[in-house]
């Protein structure tokens, strides 16, 4: 992530400004550009969000969305993949899925860049929790590994290719370990 300093910005001043791509972040009163997306990065995201989709979405549980802003707490972020409850997706007047979310997603899931910081991703995705997200994963394709955060527990570390997944309690019906995130890496 780039930091791009600036003094004393506000929130309403950088929802104002254009989207950028990659997108920015508006984290404690900076802008931070995420790194451009690589090829991991990217497969892991599309082959979680179609599988997580083919479950919840066609359940009419949730659905998962690709790098989504959501502002709420002071933050706004674009986590690489949000699941929303479907009574927590906003709705526009003509009852369609509005274009601004200002809540913490249900489910935040991030894929560490190469050239990411760690304990920025990290950061996001404690705040994600202090505001109402059940569960975020933290993945590492690099290290074939996955962090699972919950409120008030301690980081489930996955580094045993056979563990099953932690995941949000409306999304049970979701199975997956390691092995299987990481096996979509193969293109088999």
């Amino acid at each position: 992530m780039v930091a791009t300093p600036v003094k004393n910005l506000i929130l309403e001043s950088f929802l104002a400004l254009p989207e950028t791509k990659p997108a920015s972040e508006y984290i404690d009163g900076k802008i931070v550009q995420k790194p451009m997306p690589q090829g991991k990065h990217s497969l892991l995201r599309m082959k979680l969000m179609t599988f997580i989709n083919s479950i919840l979405m066609e359940a009419k549980i949730a659905i998962a969305f690709p790098e989504l802003r959501c502002t709420f707490g002071g933050r706004s972020i674009v986590p690489d993949v949000v699941v929303l409850k479907k009574e927590n997706i906003p709705k526009d007047d003509d009852g369609e899925v509005a274009n601004v979310v200002t809540t913490a997603p249900n489910w935040v899931i991030e894929i560490l860049s190469p050239d990411q910081s760690t304990t920025k991703v990290i950061k996001n995705i404690l705040h994600c929790l202090d505001n109402g997200t059940e569960v975020g994963w933290l993945i590492d394709p690099a290290e074939k590994m996955i962090l699972v955060y919950q409120p008030d527990r301690q980081v489930q570390v996955v580094d045993i290719l056979e563990a099953e997944l932690i995941v949000p309690e409306f999304a049970r019906s979701v199975k997956l370990t390691a092995g299987d995130v990481f096996g979509w890496l193969r293109l088999e």
